[in-house]
């Protein structure tokens, strides 16, 4: 079972800046075909989502790390192995 977390973990990394770069080329295409008068609307409607899921793709590129490293190997299974720090 590690060993597929860390696999998942490759694949989060990957997919975080595959959907960044997807992101920015939807939005370059959908402003780019606007007309004159609705540019400003899909402008700040893309800015929008962007602004939302870039932090969105940074935890899921964290996430892999993590995973890939295997800090998530051994999960506590009772309130007692969490220690306070």
């Amino acid at each position: 079972m590690n060993g597929f977390k860390r696999y998942l973990g490759i694949i989060w990394i990957l997919l975080s800046p595959a959907i960044v770069v997807f992101l920015f080329w939807q939005a370059a295409d959908k402003i780019g075909k606007a007309s004159a008068a609705t540019r400003s609307n899909v402008t700040l409607q893309w800015s929008i989502i962007l602004i939302i899921f870039l932090p969105i793709c940074i935890g899921l590129l964290i996430f892999g790390y993590y995973a890939f490293k295997g800090y998530y190997d051994h999960l506590p299974e009772s309130s007692e192995e969490i220690t306070d720090y």
